[in-house]
């Protein structure tokens, strides 16, 4: 960890925290989701760059240790996306092979999309391909009301939800709750973090020192922007209709992830209807993994992301 060198890259106005390891041509750009921030690719970074690539894990616009947007909650995906071509072209960095998790995802395949020039190739664990739209509204309609993502798009409500507890307490019930394998619904007079019992220890794989490190990360940056972007910019349309990323692509899902019991996600997947969007893409299922795959069980994600790396060219 001490190898990984911090710095902060100004784009389009905000100041990024921007964290690298390893040197070369070939660049790696790992995109955080939520609960998550740059850290959670430490495992991945390290691996890659002893794997002879360059890796690059930044804390989004808002989140961790990057400024946010001067008005956070008009924070959009396109200013993820923009931000990310300026810091490319910032590094003077051409193309780039974009690994990307959970929310991560969707900035990576608006990227690949709108600028398949700057992308290599792809990755993301945990979500298929999906941008934001009408697509992902009409799923997020057949999801019960209780459901979290649904909650947290009401103006007010996670904030009084994560309100009444400190930052770390915000996180490890979220962790938690994100770590099991169904859809777990609040009752009407229920919040969402009311759904994780206090006395559930951590993951066995999710350390105390880890949670540190998020709460401490978190506590700078709020929860402003996170929850701009995901869950309040979901109806934003950022691509064309029918989009289609050519280029190599890696879905890497666990078994045992809560979004496989997303309405249809499961059938989207093992149908192969996920790759009328993205024509070369090899999907993967991991036996035990859950939402957290690259923290959960490193070493396998590493070996799967590192293998389908070498296959890419740049």
């Amino acid at each position: 960890m001490d190898q990984i060198q911090h710095t902060h890259v100004e784009v389009r106005g905000v100041k990024l925290h921007v964290a690298q390891i390893g040197t070369g041509p070939k660049v790696v750009l790992f995109l955080h989701g939520f609960p998550e921030i740059w850290y959670s690719w430490r495992y991945q970074m390290i691996a890659v760059a002893n794997a002879g690539y360059r890796a690059i894990s930044i804390d989004f616009r808002g989140y961790g240790l990057s400024d946010h947007s001067a008005e956070p909650e008009k924070t959009t995906y396109m200013d993820l996306v923009h931000d990310i071509v300026a810091l490319l072209d910032s590094l003077t960095i051409q193309k780039a092979l974009l690994v990307g998790k959970d929310f991560g995802a969707l900035p990576a395949f608006i990227l690949a999309t709108l600028h398949p020039e700057r992308v290599a190739g792809v990755v993301t664990l945990g979500i298929p391909f999906m941008v934001p739209g009408p697509s992902i509204v009409q799923m997020l309609d057949n999801l019960p009301n209780g459901f979290y993502i649904k909650r947290w798009q009401l103006p007010g409500r996670a904030e009084a939800d994560f309100g009444r507890f400190d930052v770390k307490t915000v996180i490890r019930k979220i962790y938690t709750h994100f770590s099991g394998s169904e859809l777990q619904v609040a009752a009407d007079d229920q919040e969402t973090l009311d759904l994780v019992d206090p006395s559930t220890p951590l993951p066995p794989w999710f350390t105390e020192e880890d949670l540190s490190v998020y709460a401490s990360l978190y506590e700078k940056s709020g929860f402003r922007t996170a929850l701009a972007v995901p869950y309040r910019s979901f109806a934003e349309e950022c691509v064309t209709t029918d989009p289609k990323i050519n280029c190599p692509s890696l879905l890497i899902m666990g078994e045992k992830d809560y979004v496989l019991k997303f309405p249809g996600m499961e059938d989207f997947i093992r149908s192969g209807q996920v790759k009328h969007f993205m024509p070369n893409l090899e999907i993967i299922f991991s036996e035990e993994g859950n939402h957290f795959i690259q923290e959960q069980l490193p070493e396998k994600a590493n070996q799967l992301i590192i293998t389908f790396l070498n296959k890419c060219s740049i």
